[in-house]
């Protein structure tokens, strides 16, 4: 295929990220928010000139992707198969009703018990078939534009702002200020843009916590101890807004919206359920709703400069090549908000595995929703889309090794350091595209500054990935994590670790049964000999829940075009590139993994470095008990064989007249 030929074929299966951005207005001027609207009636307008070219579309077969060209936003197909969509959902819920005893006065969601759903099995195969047989969602226009090239940095370039100064006198308003994410973001912003004006932290109360303690304690955390002994005033700049991402307006009052509105500057959006397993209706609320609640706020944001969307790079998971560009999802994401308002949560969990189609989970689905919903709501506002891989703990800040949680591959490998987790599907030679949490967090607040500094028409993607520019794969990753957890043990080891990479998925059950099981019922069966209550069992079963959701990503492999994220980090200055370093070829994977290590152990398991002498002489009991234990299995299992073999014994004792032989010959040699 020629080069022409290919990039008309991306073309054709993409949204080029320039597709939506109107002109920039000025900063004092606040953002429209009738975008949508005006989008509508152009595709109402156009609809009839885009009905042939979108069947034509659908006549080729293509599913999955579609792109409407010329100056449409939208065809009548499209608007059919909304309508078509929405018919078949009233349909469901009424045949849910009928079925439930629910009069249609009364009926509502909450009503509808889960038996009822033998009786509308008709009608869920009904809108079952009609979102799988619908025409995908057309993309509105491309401007046939591809993103600007990147001006390298030169030290006679008299505009250059750094970044630093960016910031300077300016307010951010943070979601997900409380997630891994957003401390390592908050932290950063307070050490490195020392003359920041303030932070806004949307913060919900919790388990009857107010929002202003939940800011003390997250400002007490370790991640916070340089700040707290060097800059303990920068501390005081953080402010909490009290609200909900799940809530309308995002919950947040009148007075702190009209605080927000008149000095914010920059906003990063990284609030959202990363949970694999999440319910729709749930999945939808936080990481789609919630980022449309986020966009209307900024439409009213009269200092707005930049807008940074963290997505995640496997929202296009079902492509193998995945440029910076936002791809046509399968469905208009208003549709799939109207079903969760109309359907009752049994019926979403049946169709569920219908709508996500190839991806593997409601995480991915909705962030691809959610991106394509930001392109049609953004309007005139700056706006760029941040997609790291598998975010892991920090590389350098604000020190090696930090992590707060065990999502990912954390809790694989801690279970790996406890000796308790030995066998997984894998396949050993593909990319594990992973990148630290700081690595993130600068090419984050890089790419607000470049948003801001830089007007354009265009919607710029950062694919934050390691995968191109310094690749580690699934093997090399154990390989260091076997190593730097034998180096560095856990204390209470349960077993010297081990493990192995499998795609036999056979071989790898019978060894999850032996050596994760059996041991697991054995050794809960001592505790409960011993009166203590036992645990093993129920690690073991959220260990195989874990394995389960990360098997499709370490089964798989993607290649992640990060030609954006290359661009940025050569219109930075030297000295923006020391402070906001998010160049990947400068991991060393063997040391990272090992800091990586060190780092759960202490901030994870609450280990101090002065206990490692007596986990290492632990650690060479555990192996020397492992080698015996070996050893007694192979004799166990030799011996049984015999038992019932007449031909294998006599086959072994010829060996050790032989042998025998053999030795008393040696002298005479």
């Amino acid at each position: 295929m020629s080069h022409a030929v290919a990039k008309k074929t991306e073309t054709e299966n993409c949204i080029g990220s320039s597709s939506l951005k109107q002109s920039s207005q000025p900063a004092q001027q606040p953002h429209s928010s009738s975008s949508s609207n005006k989008s509508n009636n152009n595709s109402s307008s156009n609809s009839n000139n885009n009905s042939n070219s979108h069947n034509s579309n659908n006549s080729n077969g293509d599913a999955g992707f579609s792109l409407l060209n010329g100056n449409h936003s939208s065809s009548s197909s499209s608007h059919q198969r909304s309508n078509g969509l929405t018919a078949a959902a009233h349909a469901a819920q009424a045949a849910s009703y009928a079925n439930s005893g629910i009069g249609s006065g009364s009926a509502n969601a909450a009503g509808i018990s889960s038996s009822s759903v033998a009786g509308t099995v008709g009608a869920v195969a009904g809108l079952n078939a009609a979102l799988l047989n619908a025409a995908p969602a057309t993309a509105l226009p491309s401007n046939g534009a591809l993103q600007s090239p990147y001006e390298r940095y030169r030290v006679d370039d008299a505009s250059y702002v750094p970044i630093g100064q960016f910031y300077a006198e300016r307010s951010v308003f943070i979601t997900g200020g409380t997630g891994f994410m957003g401390k390592v973001l908050v932290e950063k912003l307070l050490r490195s843009c020392p003359d920041i004006r303030n932070i806004y932290l949307l913060i919900r109360p919790k388990r009857g916590q107010e929002v202003s303690a939940r800011l003390t304690e997250l400002l007490n955390a370790p991640l916070f101890e340089s700040l707290r002994r060097e800059k303990p005033k920068e501390l005081s700049k953080v402010i909490p807004i009290s609200g909900d991402i799940t809530s309308e307006e995002l919950g947040i009052s009148e007075s702190d919206q009209t605080l927000l509105c008149r000095n914010v500057s920059v906003v990063f959006h990284s609030a959202a359920t990363v949970k694999f397993d999440e319910k729709l209706k749930l999945s939808v609320t936080i990481n789609m709703l919630g980022t449309k609640r986020l966009v209307e706020l900024c439409h009213r944001m009269l200092r707005l400069d930049a807008l940074i969307h963290v997505s995640t790079a496997y929202c296009n998971c079902d492509r193998t090549d995945v440029s910076e560009v936002i791809y046509a999802p399968p469905y208009n994401p208003d549709d799939i908000i109207s079903l969760i308002n109309w359907l009752p949560e049994d019926i979403l969990d049946q169709l569920t595995p219908s709508l996500i189609g190839k991806r593997p989970n409601t995480y991915t689905f909705t962030k691809a929703l959610a991106e394509h919903m930001l392109l049609k709501e953004a309007g005139n506002l700056p706006v760029a889309i941040v997609r790291p891989s598998i975010v892991t703990a920090s590389l350098n800040e604000p020190f090696a090794g930090w992590v707060d949680n065990f999502n990912g591959p954390t809790g694989l490998v801690s279970a790996l350091a406890k000796g308790m987790f030995r066998t997984m599907m894998c396949e050993k030679n593909y990319v594990a595209d992973m990148v630290p949490v700081d690595i993130v967090i600068n090419l984050m607040i890089a790419a607000a500054w470049r948003t801001a500094t830089r007007k354009s028409n265009n919607l710029l993607i950062y694919n934050c990935c390691t995968g191109q520019r310094n690749p580690i794969i699934w093997s090399e990753f154990v390989k260091y994590a076997m190593s730097s957890v034998r180096k560095h043990p856990l204390e209470g080891c349960l077993w010297y670790p081990t493990g192995d990479l499998r795609m036999n998925r056979p071989m790898n059950t019978l060894n999850c049964l032996l050596k994760h099981f059996l041991p697991a019922y054995i050794l809960d069966g001592v505790a409960r000999l011993m009166g203590k209550k036992p645990f093993v069992v129920n690690v073991q079963n959220k260990i195989a829940k874990a394995v389960e959701c990360l098997e499709y990503f370490a089964t798989r492999q993607w290649r992640f075009k990060d030609d954006n994220v290359h661009g940025l980090l050569h219109t930075l200055s030297p000295k923006d590139r020391e402070i906001f370093i998010f160049d990947v070829r400068n991991i060393n994977w063997d040391k990272y993994v090992e800091r990586y290590v060190l780092g759960f152990r202490e901030f994870l398991f609450k280990q101090r470095p002065e206990s490692l002498p007596a986990s290492r002489k632990r650690m060479v009991r555990l192996y020397y008990l492992h080698q015996l234990v070996k050893v007694v299995a192979v004799l166990l299992t030799w011996r049984f064989l015999m038992s019932r073999s007449k031909r294998l014994n006599d086959m072994w004792s010829a060996f050790l007249e032989n042998a025998l032989k053999i030795a008393r010959l040696i002298p005479f040699l």
